[in-house]
């Protein structure tokens, strides 16, 4: 099967909805979710809109492929500037890579696991991004198989 039509597993979207009531109990509501289309990062998009009972938009872009430059997925936010909270979907290892560009530091190194959700705050719209980390959400902290274990990894 070609990865760009894998789809989420039952247990993926288990696990997901979970983080995302947990984010939606803490406020979190995207006025638009832009999304990779790739299936899999669409039916995540899905189910956070269904979450939330947002009415926001899902918007697919191939900024978000895996494949993508970090300058495009800027390129991409910054033409959504105007949106009060913009959710993006996609992959690994732009993610990671993606977080680091954001918040204006390349070096550092984001370990964004499946289903992590990480919010930042944007300085500005110039040509170089520059944010502010307000919180990194990781999926088994949602899990109420894993709440008050401190597992290794």
């Amino acid at each position: 099967m070609n990865d760009s039509d894998r789809e989420l597993t039952t247990e993926g979207r288990r696990r997901l909805r979970e983080t995302l009531r947990a984010l939606a109990n803490a406020e979190v509501n995207p006025s638009l979710i832009v999304t990779s289309p790739l299936k899999r990062a669409v039916q995540t998009a899905e189910i956070a809109q269904s979450v939330f009972k947002t009415k926001a938009s899902i918007l697919r872009t191939k900024a978000l492929t895996p494949s993508a430059a970090v300058e495009q997925v800027w390129d991409e936010i910054r033409a959504h500037r105007g949106e009060p909270e913009l959710m993006l979907v996609g992959h690994e290892p732009q993610f990671s890579n993606l977080a680091s560009y954001l918040l204006g530091a390349r070096e550092l190194r984001v370990d964004f696991k499946k289903g992590a959700v990480l919010r930042l705050d944007l300085d500005g719209f110039g040509t170089q991004p520059r944010g502010t980390l307000r919180w990194f959400f990781l999926a088994r902290l949602a899990s109420p198989s894993t709440r008050g274990a401190a597992k290794p990894d």
